[in-house]
């Protein structure tokens, strides 16, 4: 016959056996747990690590964008700049030239007065009056004046021996 301990020590034992084995179970469900939740964190640090790759990927695909257009833009402008001087050194030429053409025009109007002048003056004399023999006095040019050389350059003497100018450029237009 069984005594009253011998039930209650294979009671207990069977007691601290299952105790222990839902210890054990609890253990195993935290350490599952704890195994899925690590890997949840680890993939979710992988993703993470992804997605910063992918961030910086594109940023460099950009700076790289960017330092070709701002390659392209200096290129630009160096070769404006470099159009720029080219159009301004031609203005400057033709400046010159338009200056150079101005003298030239204004000498050969001078000549033309000097000549239409000389002209009316020879038919009415120094002091007025017309072919009808009403001037008093003819023109009688001196020599050595201005005056001279303006109503006949080619008789002056003192003007003979000068060489006439003329620019390289002269004949291009």
């Amino acid at each position: 016959m069984a005594s009253p301990g011998g039930v209650t020590s294979s009671g207990t034992s069977s007691l601290q056996q299952n105790s222990s084995s839902e210890e054990e179970m609890q253990m195993q469900i935290m350490d599952e747990r704890k195994r899925k939740r690590m890997l949840s964190n680890r993939e979710s640090a992988r993703r993470s690590r992804m997605r910063k790759q992918k961030h910086l990927d594109d940023l460099m695909v950009q700076v790289s964008n960017v330092r070709k257009t701002n390659h392209q833009l200096l290129n630009s402008i160096n070769i404006t700049s470099q159009q720029y001087v080219k159009i301004e050194a031609e203005n400057s030429v033709l400046r010159a030239q338009m200056s150079e053409l101005s003298s030239r025009l204004q000498s050969l109007n001078e000549i033309i007065n000097a000549l239409n002048s000389c002209t009316n003056n020879q038919t009415m004399g120094v002091y007025g009056g017309d072919d009808q023999g009403e001037g008093l006095f003819p023109i009688i040019p001196e020599p050595f004046t201005s005056d001279s050389f303006m109503i006949n350059p080619w008789d002056s003497a003192t003007y003979v021996n000068q060489p006439i100018m003329a620019s390289a450029n002269m004949f291009q237009y």
